[in-house]
């Protein structure tokens, strides 16, 4: 009856507390053993085993698949799950094991060991008798694997030693494993001793960094918890650790320079990967008196060795990345048994446990990006700029104390040919990657010009899922130094020297195209200040299209500009800061869409491949093709017109409505600002007196000075004719005359324009900015 009452009792138990166990991490990874040995029968968990050592773990789901734990390969077990026992004869596990007091669950779990030295100690009769204990007792394979000079010494002294050791293994009461919270701290039952419980979310549970190996073996008297290691007892902070340990005086000077010692003596739950002295002498001493000479950077460099989470290495089953006092991340990993720090093993000695934290030691001093020189973030994929950047003597012009950004380049961007220019060429490029002021990604916004020591002026474009700088895009991986960002590039960054007229007259291929945009009047547009992207076709688009044709052409003037103007957009699109394989619709000047597109790395428009992408301008972009645009919708009503366009264009079927025109297309469509200098006119104690200003479509801009009453006349091209009057004193109402006036047009009159103002005396000049 009592053996059926028993049963009962720990069946009831095991099945209310599996239920409140349900939010619990170590239960969740728990039940999922169970779901994936259910073919084994009831109450059935799968395990992963490390092979060639008796480490197992109810693995997650990361580790399942990948059939390896710490990067070693690992083979499946099928055991009982905690709580349950075998029955001959019958599938799985369908009996619960007996229930008993702490002493005799010692045994059933398999921890005798701890089960003798419980009876050597005369701890036997307490955990026998009444109460409500947590016994976290140390595996078999835990005492063998305990210092062998402090196994002795509790041998030796079994009846306050061993006895005391055992106590610090327990607590005055129950706690399962859904009540072991992460970071929660319980006083143990010898001398107050803290047990520091940690509890992750791969369902690992520590006690002072040792593994819960088989957790909530119900007992009479409370619970046994089975642990992979003896605990041995805390006292220190790692503030008092790093202090009294001869190995760690250089981390102790950079730590006490920083002012980050004192963090490391409050209360937390801190990880130290804990550089040794030999660590700090594999640095370059230039790099680590630069580092301790400034205490910015040393604050960086010790707070980036320092989680603020308590990561035991029994808890680290595969790489993770976790966020430093600095405020940059690190990888926490394992291979085999070795811990591993951002890919590399550098632990060598781990889980030392203090009131605050644990402390890994390490033999390699880990640099944030935050304590480098901004010529130090290059990685290996930029090797090849900052090799150059040194070896041309630019590195020597970033001074520790200035501010910079430097455009690297991908390694596979520089061409042999690059390589072999001569060095003067090839520093004045390097200098065109290198600004002077410090720019993040998050600053930099479309139109800005950043200027490089070289002295060019380079634009940035911003695009929905991309920033280019020039013909250049950034890839991912721009970090900030100590003096300055380092952003990379795809390719050379080539500032614009010409304007988009410029370089279609010195290039052959387009001369047939140029010709007609100056028989159209458009040469003026591609010669001044804007952003436009034009779609340029080679001389090859134009085969088959004779003199006469040509002057066909040329006498229908709006239909001229409408094809033309078909290839110009609002606007500097680069071909890489489009969204590869997303059409993106550009409306042209013209008002019909182009549509485009990047298939393998080429700009598509139209269906048609572009031959060459990216030529830069001081005033936009040009895109080579090798056909003519035009509107797939826009009809042609002239049976001449229709004949020509049919020879050069055969990609698309060209539209006929009899009799229907092109829409005139005024030269009025780029806007023009004026931009006044900073010089200030000589203003008297007069009532205001106003100025006139009249646009003009010819000539050189001129500015002078003026008395009251005088006229200034100006010269700005294209567009609408605009009037202003400038109020040089008064308040509000003048400024609303000055809006009023703005919008007010004036007839256009030819003058030609004065080179000199009267007197000699110097010129004020405006800056037209065309857009």
């Amino acid at each position: 009856m009592k053996s059926f009452f028993l049963f009962t009792f720990s069946t009831f138990l095991l099945s209310a507390f599996e239920q409140a166990a349900a939010s619990a991490h170590y239960d969740k990874i728990l039940t999922h053993s169970r779901i994936r040995a259910r073919d084994q029968g009831p109450n059935v968990c799968a395990l992963q085993q490390v092979m060639g050592t008796k480490k197992k773990y109810f693995s997650t789901c990361r580790n399942w698949y990948q059939g390896a734990i710490c990067g070693k390969k690992a083979t499946v077990l099928y055991e009982c799950c905690p709580g349950y026992m075998k029955m001959d004869g019958m599938r799985g596990c369908p009996a619960v094991a007996p229930i008993d007091h702490v002493y005799g669950t010692l045994g059933i779990v398999g921890a005798t060991s701890t089960q003798h030295y419980s009876d050597i100690s005369k701890l036997r009769e307490e955990i026998e008798g009444r109460g409500s204990f947590t016994f976290f007792a140390p595996s078999n394979e835990a005492w063998e694997q305990l210092n062998s000079e402090i196994h002795r010494n509790l041998i030796d002294n079994v009846n306050i030693e061993l006895y005391n050791a055992l106590h610090h293994h327990m607590v005055n009461k129950r706690m399962l494993t859904k009540d072991l919270k992460n970071g929660m701290t319980l006083v143990s039952m010898y001398n107050d001793q803290k047990l520091l419980i940690n509890h992750y979310p791969n369902g690992v549970v520590t006690v002072n960094c040792a593994r819960v190996i088989h957790g909530n073996q119900i007992a009479t008297n409370g619970v046994v918890h089975v642990i992979d290691r003896v605990l041995t007892a805390v006292g220190n902070t790692i503030q008092d650790f790093i202090e009294v340990e001869d190995d760690l005086s250089s981390l102790r000077a950079a730590a006490i320079t920083s002012d980050v010692l004192d963090i490391l003596g409050r209360p937390g739950h801190y990880t130290l990967f804990a550089p040794t002295n030999e660590a700090f002498e594999r640095l370059p001493r230039g790099i680590l008196e630069r580092i301790m000479g400034d205490k910015v950077a040393s604050e960086a460099l010790v707070k980036f060795h320092i989680l603020n989470t308590l990561q035991c290495s029994e808890a680290i089953t595969g790489g993770a990345v976790y966020e430093t006092l600095e405020g940059n991340t690190v990888e926490v990993g394992c291979d085999g048994e070795s811990l591993t720090v951002n890919g590399v093993k550098m632990v060598k000695r781990k889980d030392i446990v203090t009131s605050n934290g644990v402390i890994h030691l390490i033999d390699k001093v880990l640099i944030p990006d935050s304590a480098k020189q901004v010529i130090e973030l290059g990685g290996d994929q930029q090797t090849t700029f900052t090799d150059l950047v040194a070896q041309l003597g630019l590195a020597s012009s970033l001074r520790p104390e200035g501010q910079y950004t430097l455009l690297a380049p991908l390694n596979g961007a520089f061409s042999d040919d690059t390589l072999r220019m001569d060095q003067r060429l090839l520093k004045k490029i390097l200098q065109n990657h290198i600004i002077k002021v410090k720019v993040g990604l998050n600053e930099l916004y479309n139109g800005q010009e950043l200027e490089t020591i070289g002295g060019k002026l380079l634009r940035v474009f911003v695009y929905r899922t991309a920033v280019c700088i020039e013909n250049s895009c950034m890839v991912r991986g721009s970090k900030e130094g100590r003096n300055g960002f380092i952003h990379i590039f795809r390719q050379i960054i080539n500032p614009a020297e010409k304007t988009l007229h410029e370089m279609l007259r010195n290039d052959k291929r387009f001369s047939v195209f140029l010709s007609l945009v100056k028989a159209a009047d458009l040469d003026d547009v591609l010669s001044r200040p804007g952003q436009w992207t034009l779609f340029v076709p080679t001389n090859d688009a134009f085969k088959g299209l004779t003199d006469d044709d040509k002057d066909i052409l040329i006498r229908d003037k709006n239909a001229l500009r409408n094809i033309l103007l078909y290839h110009l957009t609002q606007g500097v699109f680069i071909a890489s800061g489009f969204e590869p394989g997303v059409t993106n619709i550009l409306k042209t000047i013209q008002g019909g869409k182009l549509y485009l597109k990047t298939v393998n790395d080429t700009l598509v428009v139209n269906e048609l491949k572009s031959r060459e992408s990216d030529l830069m301008a001081t005033n936009g972009v040009i895109h080579v093709i090798d056909k003519l645009l035009y509107p797939a919708d826009l009809p042609v009503g002239n049976d001449q017109l229709l004949t020509i366009l049919k020879k050069l264009i055969k990609y698309i079927q060209i539209k006929f409505v009899r009799d229907s025109t092109f829409k005139e297309i005024p030269l009025t469509f780029y806007k023009i600002n004026i931009i006044e200098s900073n010089v200030q006119p000589i203003i008297r104690k007069e009532d205001p007196s106003i100025t006139q200003l009249t646009k003009l479509i010819e000539g050189e801009p001129e500015f002078k000075i003026v008395r009251e009453g005088e006229t200034i006349t100006k010269v700005i091209h294209g567009g609408p004719e605009i009037k202003y009057t400038r109020i040089t004193a008064g308040g509000s109402d003048n400024e609303e005359k000055l809006k009023k006036l703005l919008e007010e047009e004036a007839p256009v009159r030819k003058v030609q324009p004065t080179k000199r103002t009267q007197g000699g005396t110097a010129r004020r000049r405006t800056r037209l900015a065309y857009s």
